[in-house]
């Protein structure tokens, strides 16, 4: 039972199989791949805005953080001369803090400058991989059409493609129609004339007919006999001019 689902099963894939063959067309495969290295370009284009995006964001906080180092540092040193050491500390403090958080954006920023990097390297080859790819699909495209071309035409002249097999089945099949009712007219004249078949369409019955021969026998007889005679008398003068 097992053997008899597995062959069973290996008939239907290989049935299946013949008919995704017929059906595919390897242009609108090669376009379908084509259109699917776009998107993929697509998407690495838009990690890259996405990269630059964030990247900017970092670079515009570290901005920030370095106006507000400044200021601390500045108001540091104004509380420092005015004898509040007490104030110029917390601005220090601040100053330190606000100092880890740059260095942290500086690291973000050189870590989305490395991605970036790497995104336009990878977007670059993409996009060579996607233009030959290109130049190659259209090239297998017109091969495919001028070899499928060339099929046809030559199943056309030696008559081994299917639509030119069913023409030829076609014309085969007429001839042979036209040799039978031709037989069949040649037999139905041949059984008339010998009265074997009534002609339906004639007012005359056969006895009609049969005594229309005899007569026309008869007057066939009579004009031989008198011709036969008119060439004994025509034999006769020339006999008495000699």
């Amino acid at each position: 039972m097992a053997g008899l689902m597995s062959r069973a099963s290996l008939v239907v894939k290989s049935k299946f199989s013949k008919l995704l063959d017929r059906a595919e067309d390897p242009g609108e495969t090669l376009d379908y791949s084509y259109e699917k290295q776009l998107e993929l370009l697509q998407n690495v284009k838009r990690g890259i805005a996405d990269v630059v995006t964030a990247k900017k964001r970092l670079e515009l906080q570290e901005t920030q953080l370095q106006q507000s180092l400044v200021k601390l540092d500045s108001q540091a040193r104004e509380a420092l001369a005015a004898g509040r050491e007490d104030l110029a500390r917390q601005a220090l403090e601040r100053k330190s803090g606000l100092q880890q958080q740059l260095q942290s954006l500086d690291q973000q920023t050189q870590q989305l400058q490395q991605q970036q990097e790497k995104l336009v390297a990878s977007e670059k080859t993409l996009s060579a991989k996607v233009e030959a790819f290109r130049s190659q699909k259209e090239t297998i495209k017109a091969q495919y059409s001028a070899a499928e071309a060339q099929v046809r035409i030559g199943e056309a002249a030696t008559g081994i493609g299917e639509q030119m097999a069913d023409t030829g089945l076609a014309i085969q099949r007429a001839k042979d129609k036209t040799e039978q009712m031709q037989a069949r007219a040649s037999a139905i004249d041949e059984l008339t004339t010998s009265g074997a078949l009534e002609d339906f369409t004639s007012d005359q019955t056969e006895l009609d007919r049969e005594l229309g021969a005899i007569a026309s026998q008869s007057q066939v007889d009579k004009e031989l006999e008198q011709m036969k005679s008119e060439l004994g008398t025509g034999e006769g003068k020339k006999e008495l001019k000699q």
